[in-house]
């Protein structure tokens, strides 16, 4: 089932939905079901309005440690870039430079002058920054909202000890 959205205190964060990770010419590591994702994802920020869809981006430090990461996500570049394949439908783009899109304040802040509730995540990594964002949402006193359909996830290592910490922690899988 994919959910909606309303302005009754709900919004959508669509997590590093960038080319590098699910545009068409997105780094081979990141093998996702691209086009269901996109399809699925699409449908659901679509069925939102247009100010309460949230995008998140993953930007990388030009540091020692990312100069030997396999993918690079600058900031500026095309790799960084929110996928064209993506419904871009409002202008509240976030950065984050660590896997919780909530180490970004502005973000906090903008949720809460939003009167925002609960936050539905979507996007790229169910073993990480999906469920990092989530824990941060629940840490922060939002209601979370994990939509599985429009979840890719590579990093399957982590995932069913994260997922199983978000449900003990009240988060909802649909």
């Amino acid at each position: 089932m994919i959910l909606g959205g309303n302005k009754m205190g709900k919004a959508l964060l669509v997590i590093d939905m960038q080319n590098v990770f699910v545009g068409k010419n997105h780094n081979k590591m990141f093998n996702y079901n691209h086009e269901e994702l996109i399809f699925n994802a699409n449908k659901l920020i679509d069925s939102y309005p247009e100010d309460s869809v949230f995008y998140i981006i993953n930007i990388m430090k030009k540091n020692l440690i990312n100069i030997f990461a396999p993918f690079k996500v600058y900031e500026g570049t095309k790799e960084a870039e929110i996928a064209e394949e993506i419904n871009v439908v409002s202008d509240l783009i976030f950065k984050k430079y660590k896997s919780d899109a909530f180490t970004n304040k502005a973000l906090l802040e903008r949720l809460r002058q939003d009167n925002i509730r609960e936050v539905e995540i979507i996007g790229v990594d169910g073993g990480g920054c999906v469920a990092n964002t989530a824990l941060g949402a629940i840490r922060n006193g939002f209601k979370v909202v994990i939509n599985n359909q429009c979840v890719g996830t590579i990093f399957k290592e982590n995932v069913d000890e994260l997922n199983k910490e978000l449900k003990e922690k009240g988060a909802k899988f649909v």
